[in-house]
């Protein structure tokens, strides 16, 4: 079991859909529910490998959910890194791009997660203002599944890449 526990369940269409144990995917292989996509090539039981990646056999229709605007989600999506320094750390604020005191708002596109040494140089301005171009651009997470199972992947779920996108 160890490390590999967790296995992507991708739709019918190959979007993914959800995280599940390794058992609760053997379950759905073994009654025809899912077929394997990826394995790690470790045998469970005779002849079935330890799936990493499942297709469900019949498409299931998620509904659309918001992303909630919080501190934890912009640092996810930011993948912890600085957008004007490109530093990768832990300890980073909540930046508006265009500060609120020139009329910017907290929104998707508005806010970035950046270091202290960085927010506290562009100050009460623009980018441009501050000559501090951003290298990269926020945007709106697209899709709630793939934004919440990309919280999980890891090293582990190297086979899930191609699946989801961010991961």
């Amino acid at each position: 079991e160890g490390k590999v526990s967790k296995v992507l369940v991708l739709n019918a269409s190959y979007e993914p859909l959800n995280i599940c144990t390794w058992r609760r995917a053997v379950v759905l292989l073994m009654k025809g529910k899912a077929e394997q996509i990826e394995n790690n090539g470790k045998e469970i039981y005779t002849d079935l490998p330890l799936p990493t990646v499942i297709r469900l056999r019949s498409y299931v229709k998620i509904p659309y959910k918001e992303i909630s605007l919080s501190r934890r989600n912009i640092l996810h999506r930011d993948n912890y890194i600085c957008p004007y320094c490109g530093d990768k750390r832990h300890d980073l604020t909540i930046d508006h791009i265009i500060p609120r005191s020139s009329g910017g708002f907290a929104s998707w596109d508005n806010v970035a997660a950046a270091c202290l040494r960085c927010n506290v140089k562009k100050g009460d301005r623009t980018p441009k203002e501050a000559g501090m171009p951003l290298n990269t651009t926020p945007r709106r997470p697209m899709s709630h599944v793939v934004f919440e199972i990309s919280k999980h992947a890891g090293a582990a779920e190297y086979d899930w890449k191609k699946y989801v996108i961010g991961a």
